[in-house]
């Protein structure tokens, strides 16, 4: 009797296993189908090869909060602007390194620490080191994010440095006297109108905006030094006075580990015995599409993360009706 009920039971599972699969969306089902059709190839030498794989990150623009990039078409480097992005480079099966390829004059402090502490909480998590690549620029706040990695690459020529903080912003009480325009603010609280634009600067402003500056300029010393650590090669006079340097000379200074270049640095670590995972920004059909049909991403991981956790799901709750009857 209790061979037969399992029997049953084995049965629903595997009917359960069907209801998780149609359970999955209209366009799931079209995209999978045309993965598995046209991207056989990529899953058989997946199963078959195992590959260690490299994952890269590409941090390239200004560092702001929100989803506007400012005069640029790019999209602002902030921690939920790239999240997504992070993750799916951490999640890959067989993970040997991150490289993480940055190019930003910088930005906000804030979010550069973010993404930055995110990052290396996915590292810790995932045991593995982070490498970072320089292109045109790591300048300030991208020098900050640069810092994220055990070891940091730069061109001969690229933009390295300018550890340093600024805040800037326009007077117009003299103009507004000249057209006679009267301004009228009421504030509770003595610094309530910090910098206001209409009205003359006050030595009390610049005080405070100036112990702002430096607080911040702390954080980012103490960061670059808990990564640099001894490897820096120079006083903090000249190296966080905001001064930016060549890649050569950032080399000198103890900024950078060396000399290198990221698709140069996987071909000689690696050849082609890994896989590269390139992860991308963005979300929706399209950037599903080009996972798919990109060579180095994985079709099985994106078929699992969509259909096999809910089959896993159900083998389990089946599994567990099974014992509990059997006992």
């Amino acid at each position: 009797t209790k061979l037969i009920l399992l029997d049953s039971l084995l049965q629903e599972k595997k009917m359960n296993i069907w209801s998780a699969f149609k359970g999955v969306s209209t366009r799931w089902k079209l995209v999978s189908g045309a993965a598995l059709a046209l991207g056989g190839y990529y899953i058989v030498e997946e199963v078959l090869s195992k590959k260690p794989t490299v994952s890269v990150i590409r941090l390239e623009g200004t560092i702001l909060a929100g989803g506007s990039g400012g005069f640029s078409r790019k999209p602002p480097i902030n921690l939920e602007g790239t999240r997504k992005m992070i993750d799916s480079a951490f999640k890959q099966k067989n993970l040997q390194v991150v490289c993480l390829s940055v190019n930003s004059p910088g930005g906000s402090a804030v979010q550069s620490d973010l993404v930055s502490q995110y990052i290396q909480s996915k590292a810790e998590k995932a045991k593995v080191d982070v490498i970072v690549f320089v292109e045109d620029t790591a300048a300030s706040g991208g020098y900050w994010l640069a810092c994220t990695g055990q070891k940091i690459y730069a061109t001969r020529s690229s933009v390295v440095g300018s550890i340093g903080v600024i805040s800037g912003s326009l007077g117009f009480h003299e103009l507004i006297k000249k057209y006679g325009i009267e301004r009228r603010v009421f504030t509770a609280g003595e610094n309530k109108s910090v910098l206001d634009p209409l009205a003359p600067l006050k030595e009390s402003d610049i005080e405070i905006i100036k112990n702002l500056l430096g607080n911040i300029h702390e954080h980012f010393i103490a960061h670059v030094k808990g990564s640099r650590g001894d490897r820096l090669k120079a006083d903090d006079k000249t190296l966080f006075n905001g001064e930016f340097w060549t890649g050569t000379k950032a080399l000198e200074l103890g900024l950078i580990d060396g000399i290198d270049t990221l698709d140069a640095f996987i071909e000689r670590e690696y050849g082609d015995k890994v896989k590269v995972f390139r992860a991308k920004r963005g979300g929706g059909l399209a950037a599903l599409l080009s996972s798919y049909f990109d060579g180095n991403y994985s079709v099985l991981d994106r078929f699992e993360d969509n259909v096999g956790n809910r089959i896993q799901l159900t083998d389990q709750a089946a599994m567990k009706v099974a014992e509990n009857n059997l006992k």
